[in-house]
């Protein structure tokens, strides 16, 4: 590891985890997070209020812990790395606070970055730089998309969405159905297991010849999923959990692999990144990796813990802009929760990172008056 490689700080509070990673190069050295799920568990989802509440009061211990872990300074950091959106906008802003007032008072330059940029990016972190161009399949809560990254800090290209909802809100509404709380992902993910994926014949959205290609859609599987266990709960008859859990997912997993390797042929892009919280789905991962095999592309997915939201991975793309010398963003810089993934972070307007003077004086005037 170079002593001379980028050593930054990231901030992630785009949603209910305040994350705060240190990175040097693609080398992780500390990965801290707070996580507020347990306080949202009992409304169902996330409460945004409650989210930045949590973050404010988590962040000056979550990034002391990091500091300490990676056995650094703040003062030893290049700069500090912010996840700018999209995201929660109360939840987003908290963390663009701290990371502004930390780069302000360490008077070192400040990153504002895309989460999803960073979901791809955080895999450096694992598998060494990320080939380019890297085609991304990026699976969240919030998020199901497909990326083309030709150079992750400058140039991410939208390939397909979802259309309706994400696939990490699918497992969480199936699970509320089935009363198997929140989040849903991980207790579908288990319970699947031991179920038969090929039980109920559940749809796959937008897999006709005419639909578009890259695009998901996973609302007609949500409503056929919960339909199915009405009728049975309606007759009277036990709901098959462990096989409903499977085939659903099965059908979720099915659309985002086919999607995922067919754009890659296309494209001519001979590996796949996938990301985000859903990546950490053991059948995705299985399915993705038969299929990637046979179609002799080469599959990358973090560690699950990786693939979640972290602070490892706004760290991660912060030392990319800094190795690649790109314009650090202003102390102006604000959150904004629906940043399109076109811009993989926020420039400043002032051209690079240290002429922030004539701003530093406008703030301690206003702090002193």
């Amino acid at each position: 590891m170079a002593a001379d490689e980028p050593l930054v700080l990231g901030i992630e509070t785009s949603c209910d985890e305040t994350g705060v990673g240190i990175v040097r190069g693609t080398t992780l050295l500390a990965d801290a997070v707070a996580s507020s799920v347990d306080t949202h568990a009992r409304f169902g989802g996330v409460v945004p209020e409650i989210a930045s509440r949590a973050h404010l009061e988590a962040m000056v211990p979550t990034i002391e812990r990091a500091l300490k872990t990676a056995g650094i300074s703040a003062k030893d950091l290049d700069g500090i790395a912010v996840t700018a959106g999209p995201g929660l906008a109360g939840a987003l802003l908290v963390g663009v606070s701290a990371a502004k007032a930390y780069a302000y008072a360490l008077n070192k330059p400040l990153y504002g970055v895309n989460h999803l940029a960073s979901h791809i990016c955080v895999d450096q972190l694992e598998h060494g730089p990320l080939p380019e161009p890297t085609m991304a399949l990026l699976v969240s809560g919030g998020h199901s998309s497909l990326l083309l990254a030709p150079d992750i800090t400058a140039d991410v290209r939208p390939m397909g969405a979802t259309i309706d909802d994400a696939a990490g809100e699918a497992f969480d509404k199936i699970a509320r159905v089935l009363d198997l709380g929140f989040p849903g992902g991980p207790v579908i993910d288990r319970l699947a297991k031991e179920g038969d994926p090929a039980a109920i014949a559940f749809p796959r959205g937008l897999t006709g010849p005419r639909d578009a290609a890259y695009d998901f859609s996973f609302s007609g599987l949500k409503t056929a999923v919960a339909r199915w266990i009405e009728a049975k709960r309606r007759a009277g008859e036990d709901v098959p959990v462990r096989d409903v859990a499977a085939s659903f997912q099965e059908a979720v997993v099915d659309v985002l692999t086919r999607k995922a390797v067919r754009a890659c042929k296309d494209e001519g892009v001979d590996h796949l990144m996938i990301g985000g919280g859903v990546a950490a789905n053991s059948r995705l991962r299985a399915l993705a990796q038969e299929r990637c095999e046979r179609a002799g592309i080469r599959l990358r997915v973090p560690r699950p813990g990786l693939c979640t939201d972290n602070g490892a991975m706004v760290a991660a793309l912060g030392a990319e802009m800094v190795a690649r010398n790109r314009p650090a963003s202003d102390l102006e810089l604000s959150a904004d929760s629906s940043l399109p993934v076109t811009d993989p972070h926020v420039p400043g307007t002032h051209g690079h990172s240290h002429d922030h003077d004539h701003v530093h004086e406008i703030s301690k005037e206003n702090l002193y008056s």
